[in-house]
Order: C-alpha cells, then sequence, then structure tokens
C-alpha cells in the first residue's frame, strides 16, 4: 500500500537542499537565456517579413461608425487586429478568445502611446459585439466585420461549402469535417474541448469552428494599408497571459480539457 506521504512524493520532482536546488535552476537558467535568445531573433525575421499591400476595400462597423482598414489606424502607423471567434450565430465570445481579449484592457493604451493601434474584429453583429463588451467590462476597441470579406481573406471565417470540402487554416489545408464531435480538429488536449467551447459559445461544433482565431499586422505608409504578419492556432500562445504565468507555475498547465470560463462564469471564491 502507497502511504500519504509516499503519494504526495510522487507528485512532485523531488525535495533538496538549497543549494542544490540553486544549481539546477543555475542550469535551467541557460536553457532560458538560449530561448530569450531566439525569441528575440524571431521577432527579427517577422519585422523582415516582405509586405502585401492591400488594394481591396475592406469595410467595418464600429462605435464611431462605418470605418475602413485605414481608419482602424487612428493616426498610428502600426495596427494590429486580433481576429476573435464570434460569429453571426454565437450568443457569445468564445471562452477561449474571451481568456486571451481579458488582457487586452491593460495593454491597448500603452500599445496606443507606442503608434500601434490593437483592434478586436469579429463577424457577429456591431450591437452583439457591444453587448457583450459591457458584458465582460472590457474597453479595447472591437469591430464587427459583418457582411464583408475580411475575415474569409485572412482565413479566420468559412462557409458551410468551404467547410465540407476541407478548409485552409493555420497554412495548411484541413480534411474536410464531419459531424464527430471534436474528431478531425486539431488539439492538445484530451476530452472534448472544442464541444466544451462551442457549447460555451451557444453553438454546436460545425457552426463554432466556422470561425477560428489568429492575429494580423499591417502598416499604414503613404496612405496605402500593407499586410506584414498572421499567425494562428498555437501561435497565439504568447499572447494568452494566463498561460504565460501557468508555465511558470509548479504545476504548469496541469490540465486535460476545458478548464477556463468566461471570467463572469465563475464559482465566486
Amino acid at each position: 500500500m502507497i502511504t500519504k506521504t509516499e503519494k504526495s512524493q510522487m507528485n512532485h520532482p523531488g525535495v533538496v537542499s538549497r543549494a542544490e536546488w540553486l544549481a539546477a535552476r543555475l542550469e535551467l537558467l541557460k536553457a532560458e537565456k538560449e530561448l530569450t535568445r531566439r525569441s528575440d531573433e524571431l521577432a527579427r525575421r517577422r519585422q523582415e517579413l516582405p509586405w502585401v499591400r492591400i488594394d481591396k476595400e475592406y469595410r467595418f462597423e464600429t462605435d464611431e461608425g462605418s470605418a475602413s482598414l485605414a481608419d482602424l489606424f487612428r493616426g498610428r502607423s502600426q495596427l494590429l487586429v486580433y481576429h476573435f471567434m464570434f460569429g453571426p450565430d454565437y450568443m457569445a465570445g468564445c471562452p477561449s478568445c474571451s481568456a486571451i481579449a481579458d488582457g487586452f484592457n491593460g495593454i491597448a493604451v500603452h500599445l496606443a502611446n507606442h503608434d500601434v493601434m490593437l483592434w478586436a474584429v469579429s463577424r457577429a453583429l456591431l450591437a452583439k459585439l457591444q453587448a457583450y463588451k459591457r458584458r465582460m467590462g472590457w474597453t479595447f476597441p472591437w469591430a464587427s466585420s459583418v457582411g464583408g470579406d475580411f475575415n474569409f481573406d485572412f482565413n479566420v471565417s468559412f462557409s458551410e461549402e468551404q467547410q465540407r470540402e476541407g478548409i485552409e487554416y493555420n497554412y495548411r489545408r484541413e480534411a474536410a469535417w464531419q459531424v464527430r464531435s471534436d474528431e478531425g480538429i486539431a488539439s492538445r488536449m484530451s476530452g472534448t474541448p472544442v464541444a466544451d467551447n462551442a457549447a460555451m459559445t451557444g453553438t454546436d461544433v460545425a457552426t463554432y469552428t466556422r470561425e477560428r482565431p489568429g492575429m494580423s499586422a499591417f502598416v499604414l505608409e503613404d496612405g496605402i494599408v500593407y499586410h506584414t504578419y498572421s499567425t494562428y492556432a498555437r501561435g497565439l500562445d504568447g499572447l494568452w497571459g494566463m498561460y504565460q504565468w501557468l508555465d511558470r507555475a509548479p504545476k504548469g498547465r496541469n490540465e486535460t480539457g476545458v478548464w477556463w470560463r468566461h471570467h463572469d462564469k465563475y464559482d465566486k471564491r
């Protein structure tokens, strides 16, 4: 029989002296510094990507009225767009996108004062986005792209026909979608994380997965907008603040399924 003490010891990597811990920590620090240098190099390579001129006239509905893509810059030269999963048929925003967006309020003002505008863009009607934004207590700007091609052109929204045939997402082609819960949809979790997220938006899996998450970067130069970068799926990990903290917690992400909720749906403690 395993004693309570023995069981507890099995759940952690061991107890050592401070000197032994420091030696192990310094060894890990070498790898962390190498990762930081590698991350700096990747950031430089992102900034060296060539630009693509945007010639299409995209229109958005915002709190201030109809706007062009250039209008979203609001006098800045750089624009970051978070492609927020909130389709026309959703009853609430994607809880995963919502967990990411929970960190936007605090950073948006700093970015805006460093020549960068941060927006969320979704296909739901503006009134639905505004209501959800009030519910969440968010202040960052959020635009509706409903009726336009923006989401489709940037590979974050798909028609039912595209879904049946197989979509292009995250720079690769997915197999034709079938109604089999989470099967065929990439996930790093066990259980039914996609179905769980869908339920929290008030939709079925098929409707939910016709929207996808991502972020895109743009620059405005001499009145012309250029697309410079886009990333999707796990490429958004670095923008998901809670995971950066969990990766430094003793038990890490410690998850087997979707444990997070819309932040107003947790039990009060």
